[in-house]
């Protein structure tokens, strides 16, 4: 708990500067309002049984100043609270969304993306209030509490014992609220994220497409409809939590300035009236902000329990780490030098060893699950090897800033995720300085600027989630014009046509030629008719390198890739005849 609480405090420390101010603004308001029971004192005391109508305009007036200038410090005090605040929260979104962003595709694929929005939206919104309004809460209720104990020890010192004899017992029932609701919000919090999960993969167009077409829509309507249950009882449970302990709290607050008035007539030498009015004005000051204290320390408690996940994201282990070379010159001879590769406890690559000659095609082919996407992602450093390296002229893409690498390699994959914004933006996301004219071009390359001249918005056209407005050739030769317009010197084509038809792969087929042009292309093959003119054919087997060569080389070999041809040959005909 000490190390969360001086993480939480380091967020505070690039704005000390504004906190102190925000303090000493606190401190001369804190000050300043002390001063008033006393002339109220003086007031009941000295100015009106003695009929002194000038002391009683000073003290009048000097209660009026009092109050106007707390009132101008406090909408200060509010805005440089709420500037500082906002701008911690800012840091911490910023920090979590930083680093999940230098996280590897491993996290990703075995992460809910509604679990990562609601770390982002609910677990960091939920400290919003702590963070902006807590710091100046504390020292504030503090600094007014002080000077209340200190003002009523010097009014009646006795007084002062009997009406703060109960604040030691209120302070341990608040620590108990407090670690109550901290383990309902982990709970809690836990929930709100299964609820945006759900929402996030059913509410998406692909979710309600399979919803419809499976007839699961009332079953999904279900789901959500118990989850959200469980998040209304975990709410009530989170707002009931101690209530009772604070609702003593807050009756036994109302009930000690009647006690006073008891105690005072009772007590030998009984305070004057002045003494009496002045001494519980302050006692509903004090206890105003202890009943605050209380409740922020029980928001701070909750809060933690929101701290720790967003901090459990920040832990996590950044497993690739750019390097700091650059690759100016590039020719594009790739080698896979005795690369070994596994997601978990099985091998997934084994001791892959190729060499792919600059600006040739290299055609990976074999089995689902041998090996080829992880070799191509390997390319592209999406993953790292364990065991081996992969190297682009020499240089290990370990040793290369991610700059350098993406400026180096591209991928086009079969998976084509376009943005919920126009064509242009989707294109210019490759490269945010190309111009409209450099955009028309690639698209021209990639044989999509017809079709998007069709658009009723032409390039401005907004494309809908995930690229729904298009079939999936189109959006395949948006993704290869993004591509284009990138201008990779290493080219990475992931199973780019296996989801299409024969005349849209055609076309599509004709726009990965333009591409691939003068490039070093490693086509990772799904139809092996794609491949046949590559220069070179690797033919993966659970995860090793089977066979390498050209198209005729392995058919005269008469092994795996023949059996693979074969297959292919026997599976179209079978189609043919259909």
């Amino acid at each position: 708990m000490e190390g969360l609480n001086r993480r939480i405090l380091a967020l505070f420390r690039p704005y000390r500067g504004r906190l102190f101010t925000v303090l000493a603004l606190i401190a001369f308001s804190a000050g300043l309002g002390m001063v008033t029971p006393f002339l109220l004192r003086d007031i009941l005391d000295v100015a009106i049984p003695e009929d002194r109508d000038g002391l009683l305009g000073v003290l009048v007036g000097g209660m009026i100043a009092i109050s106007i200038v707390t009132g101008v410090l406090g909408v200060g005090q509010t805005w440089l609270t709420n500037v500082v605040g906002q701008r911690v929260m800012h840091d911490l979104r910023t920090q979590v969304y930083r680093h999940l962003q230098r996280l590897s595709l491993a996290f990703f694929t075995k992460t809910r993306t509604g679990e990562i929005q609601s770390r982002i939206a609910n677990d960091i919104g939920g400290v919003q209030s702590v963070v902006t309004s807590t710091a100046a809460s504390i020292v504030s209720n503090v600094t007014t509490v002080v000077a209340s104990v200190v003002a009523m020890i010097l009014l009646d010192w006795r007084l002062a014992l009997f009406s703060l004899a109960l604040l030691p017992f209120f302070v341990l029932l608040a620590r108990r609220v407090g670690n109550q609701r901290r383990k309902i919000t982990t709970v809690k919090q836990g929930a709100m994220a299964d609820i945006s999960a759900l929402v996030q993969e059913s509410l998406s167009v692909s979710g309600v497409l399979l919803g419809k077409t499976m007839g699961r829509g009332d079953e999904l309507a279900e789901r959500f409809d118990k989850e959200s249950a469980n998040l209304a009882d975990l709410e009530v449970k989170s707002r009931m939590a101690g209530r009772w302990m604070m609702s003593a709290i807050q009756t036994s607050f109302a009930v000690m300035p009647a006690l006073v008035y008891l105690f005072a007539g009772l007590a030998p030498g009984a305070a004057s009236i002045g003494t009496i009015v002045a001494f519980t004005t302050l006692q509903t000051r004090l206890f105003f902000p202890v009943q605050s204290l209380l409740s922020v320390a029980v928001d701070i408690q909750t809060s933690t329990a929101l701290f720790e996940r967003v901090f459990e994201y920040l832990d996590l282990h950044v497993d690739i780490e750019p390097g700091e070379q650059t690759l100016d010159r590039v020719k594009g001879d790739v080698r896979f030098d005795h690369v070994w590769f596994r997601y978990g406890d099985e091998w997934t690559l084994q001791d892959v060893d190729i060499t792919v000659p600059a600006g040739t095609r290299t055609a990976l082919v074999g089995e689902t699950g041998a090996g080829k996407t992880s070799l191509g992602y390997l390319a592209a450093r999406l993953y790292d090897p364990e065991r081996g390296g992969v190297t682009i002229d020499g240089t290990d893409l370990r040793e290369l800033t991610f700059e350098s690498l993406a400026d180096t390699v591209g991928v086009v994959s079969q998976e084509t995720y376009l943005f919920h914004a126009s064509v242009r933006e989707n294109l210019r996301f490759a490269k945010p300085s190309a111009s409209d004219e450099e955009i028309e071009q690639a698209a021209r390359a990639a044989q999509i600027h017809d079709k998007i001249a069709e658009l009723p918005d032409g390039y401005d056209t907004v494309v809908g989630e995930r690229g729904f407005r298009f079939s999936g050739g189109e959006k395949q030769r948006i993704a290869i014009a993004r591509t284009i317009l990138r201008n990779p010197p290493v080219l990475v084509l992931d199973e780019a046509t296996s989801a299409l038809d024969v005349a849209t792969e055609r076309a599509v087929g004709e726009a990965l030629e333009t591409l691939a042009e003068g490039r070093t292309t490693i086509v990772i093959a799904h139809r092996l008719s794609t491949v046949r003119d590559a220069d070179q054919i690797v033919v993966l087997d659970r995860g090793e390198v089977a066979e390498h060569g050209t198209h005729e080389e392995l058919l005269a070999l008469g092994g795996r890739y023949a059996g693979l041809v074969a297959r292919d040959l026997d599976v179209g005909a079978r189609g043919a005849l259909r």
